[in-house]
C-alpha cells in the first residue's frame, strides 16, 4: 500500500473554466478601432480642405499682382463683400435666386423621381416617354430662356420653368438608370420568396436605386444654378446673376467676384447637404 508521499500528485485540471480564466488574460481588444479611424478621417480631411483653400487664396493673390489689367486680389473682393453686406443687397440677391433655385429644383426632383421609376419598370412607358426625353436632353435649357421669356412674360414664372426643366431633366435619366441597373437576381430572389411587385419594388428597386437618384439630384443641383445665373442675366430684378449684369456694365469687377464667390459658396453647402444625405441614406454601400 503506496503512503500519501508516494501517492501520485493529482493532475491539475487545464481545462478553461465557465470564465474562461484558464491560463494568462487575453489582451483587451482596442476599443472603437472603426469610430477612431473615422475621427482621424475626418481631421485628415478637415486638414487638406484648410490647406486647399490657403493654396487657392495665394495662387489668386499672385494672379492678381502678376500685372493684369484690374483683376481684383483677395483683398479688394472681400473689402466689397462687406460693403454689399452692410448694405443688404448681397443678402437680397442671395435670397431671391435661392428662392428661385429652390422652387424650380424640388418641383423638377419631385416629378422626376416617380417619372423615372415608372420608366425603369414599365417598358411600355419607358418607350413612349424616353424618345422625348432624349430629345429635350439635347436641348440646353438655356436655348428655352428666349423661349419661355416671350411665352410667360418677365416674371418669376420663366425662371422658374428653366430651371424646373434643368433639373428635371438631369433626375429622371439618374433615376431611370437607378432602376433598369437593378441585379436582376435580388429581383428573382424576392419573388422566389413569394414577395409580390409592390413589395419588391418598394423592398428591393427603391433602395438598390437610391444611389443614383441622389447623384441625378447633385447633378440637377449644379443644372440649376448654372440656369438662374443666365435667366437672371437676361431678365432679372434682382439676384446674384442681375447683381453681376449690373456691374458689367461699370466694370466692377469686384462686385463681379462677390457675386461669383457667393454662387459657389451656397452652391457648395447645399451639395454637401445632398452628400450627407447620401451617406446616410446609403451607408450600406462599400466606399473607398
Amino acid at each position: 500500500m503506496k503512503t500519501p508521499a508516494e501517492a501520485p500528485a493529482p493532475q491539475r485540471d487545464r481545462r478553461p473554466d465557465a470564465a474562461g480564466t484558464s491560463g494568462p488574460p487575453a489582451p483587451k481588444a482596442a476599443r472603437n478601432p472603426g469610430r477612431k479611424a473615422r475621427g482621424t478621417g475626418r481631421l485628415t480631411a478637415a486638414l487638406l480642405g484648410l490647406a486647399s483653400a490657403a493654396l487657392g487664396l495665394l495662387a489668386w493673390a499672385i494672379l492678381a499682382n502678376s500685372g493684369i489689367d484690374g483683376f481684383p486680389g483677395p483683398v479688394a473682393v472681400a473689402r466689397r463683400a462687406g460693403e454689399l453686406s452692410a448694405d443688404g443687397t448681397l443678402f437680397a440677391d442671395a435670397g431671391a435666386s435661392l428662392k428661385r433655385v429652390l422652387t424650380g429644383y424640388v418641383l423638377g426632383v419631385v416629378l422626376a423621381v416617380p417619372v423615372g421609376f415608372l420608366m425603369g419598370w414599365y417598358p411600355v412607358v419607358r418607350r413612349l416617354i424616353e424618345p422625348w426625353l432624349q430629345f429635350f436632353r439635347m436641348v440646353p435649357p438655356l436655348a428655352i430662356i428666349p423661349l419661355a421669356i416671350v411665352l410667360m412674360g418677365i416674371d418669376e414664372t420663366p425662371k422658374i420653368f428653366v430651371i424646373f426643366l434643368a433639373s428635371f431633366l438631369s433626375s429622371v435619366v439618374s433615376t431611370f438608370q437607378g432602376v433598369v441597373a437593378v441585379d436582376v437576381t435580388l429581383v428573382n430572389a424576392a419573388r422566389v420568396l413569394g414577395a409580390r411587385d409592390p413589395q419588391v419594388f418598394i423592398g428591393v428597386v427603391v433602395p438598390a436605386s437610391t444611389p443614383f437618384i441622389l447623384v441625378g439630384m447633385r447633378i440637377g443641383l449644379g443644372a440649376s444654378w448654372a440656369t438662374v445665373v443666365a435667366a437672371e442675366l437676361i431678365a432679372a430684378q434682382g439676384g446674384l446673376g442681375f447683381r453681376m449684369q449690373q456691374a458689367q456694365l461699370y466694370y466692377d469687377l469686384p462686385t463681379i467676384f462677390v457675386q461669383l464667390i457667393a454662387i459657389g459658396a451656397i452652391g457648395l453647402a447645399m451639395d454637401r447637404l445632398l452628400l450627407l444625405a447620401e451617406r446616410r441614406l446609403t451607408h450600406w454601400q462599400e466606399r473607398r
